[in-house]
């Protein structure tokens, strides 16, 4: 145990430099610059829970309120209409504003990146282009998933071509596969990051061998690699990734912003700590527990957390006092 403390200790300074050395770059000595970027990734997005009312209905007075809440936090931006926005429960409509009102409320130095993905190319497109004049900056499309066993690598790189062709806002690609059984291929990443208006993925996959090899394969592109989760962000960021999108982040927003600081400082082992004292409550609001449990859980830091859209069902009280033993034995509550 103390050889491999004293191992881990002499790798952070390793790692600082190696990683942070010079600002958005993992390099090494012969490393080439990486173009300017047309939008910055760069930092920590919460993909914001949708409010509802008591009787399921879109409840935006609450929205607005948390929205004010987070304004203190230094996010660099938000995410709408993802998974743990309860997209594919939402109409249309009330996608397009959810998308509005959050524009409204958010200054306009704060990236907003909106779901659009849908499961035909058409229907993306339309959506995407709606998502641009509610005022989205960038589209967050999720890989069609429903005849998974067609979606080949050329299958996916024609549709995200024919929606990074079609849409006024760029397109951030995010492949979710405990959501849609679909990992999108490496050698599509990497073809698709040539798309002028493609620039960036949010994976959630938890494979940080493959981020690692999205940000070297793709580091001469106008492409930034997003972690789609907290509970793997500090290895993330050591394999040169932009930012995170990370649902813990409805909930502990400070401290992820925190290890996104120190990791940039290059304070590996204060990183360290923090993110190991993320691990548990973030798997507790994501495989463990899901949406029921993150918006439970807000609720206990003082946001409006409220009810599902059926049929996701509320926690059973066993199953909240397990999330809370969760967030208090880490030091949370």
């Amino acid at each position: 145990m103390a050889f491999s403390t004293r191992l881990t200790s002499s790798l952070w300074p390793t790692l600082a430099a190696l990683r942070w050395a010079a600002p958005r770059q993992c390099r090494g000595l012969s490393t080439p610059q990486r173009p300017e970027l047309s939008l910055d990734l760069e930092g920590i997005f919460p993909p914001l829970a949708t409010p509802f009312s008591p009787t399921q209905e879109v409840d935006y007075a609450q929205l607005e309120g948390n929205l004010s809440r987070y304004a203190s936090i230094p996010f660099r931006g938000l995410v709408v209409l993802g998974s743990n926005g309860e997209y594919p429960f939402l109409t249309h409509r009330e996608r397009l504003e959810v998308v509005s009102c959050v524009r409204r409320a958010l200054p306009r130095e704060r990236l907003l990146l909106a779901g659009s993905g849908c499961e035909s190319t058409q229907a993306t497109i339309e959506l995407t282009v709606s998502m641009a004049e509610a005022g989205a900056d960038a589209a967050l499309v999720v890989t069609p998933c429903y005849y998974r066993g067609a979606m080949t690598s050329a299958a996916l790189v024609h549709h995200y071509t024919e929606v990074g062709d079609a849409s006024p806002i760029p397109v951030v690609l995010y492949s979710v596969p405990a959501n849609t059984g679909l990992d999108l291929p490496m050698e599509a990443v990497v073809t698709l990051a040539q798309h002028p208006n493609i620039i960036g993925i949010k994976d959630s996959g938890g494979d940080i061998t493959r981020m690692g090899l999205m940000v070297h394969k793709t580091r001469q592109e106008d492409f930034q690699v997003l972690a789609g989760s907290a509970g793997f962000l500090l290895a993330s960021y050591a394999v040169g990734v932009s930012g995170g999108v990370c649902a813990l982040a409805n909930i502990l927003g400070a401290p992820l912003c925190q290890l996104d600081r120190l990791c940039r400082e290059g304070q590996w082992q204060e990183a360290c700590d923090l993110q190991h004292r993320l691990i548990e409550p973030n798997t507790a609001v994501t495989r463990r527990f899901g949406i029921p449990g993150l918006k439970k859980a807000m609720e206990w830091f003082g946001y409006y957390g409220g009810p599902c859209r059926a049929p996701l069902a509320p926690l059973s009280p066993t199953q909240v006092e397990e999330l809370r033993s969760t967030f208090s034995t880490n030091g949370w509550l």
